[in-house]
């Protein structure tokens, strides 16, 4: 049995879990392994998290998040030509977009310090963050979750020795704040949905 299994079979609904956790305080965040610090920050953050066992859990959920915001056929922004099948599969245009509904990407790590998702020019060009949709689909894998953002800029380093990428960027909020918040100055929240697939 996974680790998000254990996590997501009880029967503690989302928010009776949030509470309980909030009243634990930081010493229980201490006792959290890193993916359970990567699934409760990002929640904190707005993220909608669909945990997927293999690839064909992905492509029902991904079918799912389409139907629920009917984004079939629509155009799409997307700039790895690995998720182009899935795209193809669901006739959503993907070339010479001028309007897309949405950004489908994967990114280069997960931080569960602060549950955000850190890209690269491999996934988003030389867009900033407010210059991409609203409304972003993220395809990635648990062994892309690190602990922290120093780690996550290591393994960058690891990964690509020679052809190194820019505008690393990390996205964090995914809903608007309630209240002005100056942590979030600068920010543009973003309606996120991560397609977390299990590879450990």
């Amino acid at each position: 049995m996974s680790l998000f299994k254990k996590i997501f079979g009880s029967s503690i609904s989302a928010s009776d879990e949030e509470k309980e956790k909030e009243s634990n305080g930081a010493a229980s965040e201490i006792n959290m392994s890193i993916d359970e610090q990567f699934i409760y920050h990002f929640k904190k953050n707005g993220g909608k998290f669909l945990y997927c066992e293999n690839v064909a859990e992905v492509k029902e959920q991904f079918e799912n998040i389409l139907e629920e915001n009917d984004w079939f056929e629509s155009e799409v922004l997307c700039f790895d030509p690995t998720l182009y099948p899935i795209l193809e599969e669901n006739k959503l245009i993907y070339k010479q977009v001028r309007n897309p509904k949405f950004l489908f990407s994967s990114c280069e790590n997960l931080i569960a310090e602060e549950g955000s998702i850190l890209f690269s020019s491999n996934q988003i060009k030389q867009n900033k963050p407010n210059e991409l949709p609203v409304d972003i689909i993220i395809y990635a894998t648990t062994s892309q979750i690190l602990a922290m953002k120093s780690d996550s800029l290591s393994a960058i380093k690891r990964k690509y020795e020679r052809d190194y990428p820019t505008n690393i960027t990390a996205i964090k909020y995914f809903e608007k704040a309630k209240e002005e918040d100056f942590t979030q100055y600068g920010s543009s929240a973003k309606n996120l949905y991560l397609l977390l697939l299990e590879d450990l």
